[in-house]
């Protein structure tokens, strides 16, 4: 165990001198350099995390309970709190930063895109929560059939043969924005590869500027056409295919969740709070994967 948080501590010293992350944690104060750093708050929560402790105040308690000798300078909650939703940006680059260095063995060139809900509010509260309002807002979730207040999780990854797939891109978007307007404007910087959606994506003239412009096929179930009633058996073939391959991508969520708790935001109370639960929770799951 030992071992392991001083790897993390080291990895994350060395992660935050690029410069994109250093950048971001620069301070415009007097106290730029705190005697509790921010490579040292963002390792406790990570590691936190890591141990299955899902709430900021489960992860302090954890720390100042069995690790405290090792973080002294370790502050009260409320400021360990505080200097968390501080570093809600740091965290954000951080976590893109170890997306673009991950060392995962590159299979296949197919490429998996969908969504997957976090939840800040749902059921009856989904209808008045007004919890970071500038990114959040009321979305339906077609495979819970309930309607939340959060916002949507987008993730492109690699596919990986017997593997979950490499992350590749994390984008989030309001709860309800639908999938196929954020991959329009998500995906223009990608190029160069088959990939595979679920039926939400399929658009002709979305696939056709894919083509052309990215030189990216776009691949996604057969629909029904207007007035059939099931599909022909090549197409029901072929549907099969592509759903076999998107299966990655639900297992990857599947394990995103399991690990670290992703989609339950009910205790976040503002917009840096909620990106500190969320990008900190893929920055230690990617270094799990890693």
């Amino acid at each position: 165990m030992k071992e392991k948080l001083i790897t993390l501590y080291c990895l994350i010293c060395h992660l935050c001198q690029h410069s994109t992350v250093a950048n971001e944690m620069q301070r415009l104060s007097n106290n730029d350099r705190p005697q509790f750093t921010d490579e040292e708050c963002i390792t406790v929560y990570l590691w936190g995390i890591m141990n299955g402790h899902w709430s900021n105040k489960a992860i302090w308690t954890y720390i100042h309970d069995y690790w405290k000798e090792w973080f002294p300078k370790l502050p009260k909650y409320k400021g360990f709190n505080y200097r968390l939703c501080a570093l809600a940006g740091t965290l954000q680059v951080l976590t893109e930063v170890i997306c673009e260095e991950m060392e995962l063995p590159e299979e296949t060139k197919e490429r998996l895109t969908d969504s997957m809900p976090i939840v800040v509010a749902k059921s009856v509260r989904s209808g008045f929560a007004k919890t970071a309002g500038d990114i959040c807002n009321k979305g339906y979730c077609a495979s819970k059939r309930e309607y939340y207040y959060g916002v949507k999780l987008h993730f492109l990854g690699q596919r990986r043969i017997g593997a979950l797939p490499k992350p590749e891109g994390i984008c989030i978007s309001k709860a309800s924005e639908f999938d196929l307007t954020v991959a329009k404007r998500w995906l223009t910087n990608f190029h160069d590869f088959p990939l595979f959606c679920d039926k939400a994506y399929a658009d002709k003239k979305w696939a056709n500027d894919l083509f052309t412009f990215q030189n990216i096929t776009l691949i996604t179930p057969k629909k029904l056409a207007k007035g059939q009633k099931e599909l022909n058996p090549g197409d029901k073939l072929f549907s099969s295919f592509v759903s076999s391959i998107r299966q990655s991508v639900e297992s990857f969520f599947a394990w995103l969740q399991e690990k670290t708790r992703i989609q339950s935001a009910s205790k976040v109370r503002s917009a840096n709070g909620l990106i500190t639960h969320i990008f900190g929770r893929l920055a230690a799951a990617f270094l799990m994967l890693a």
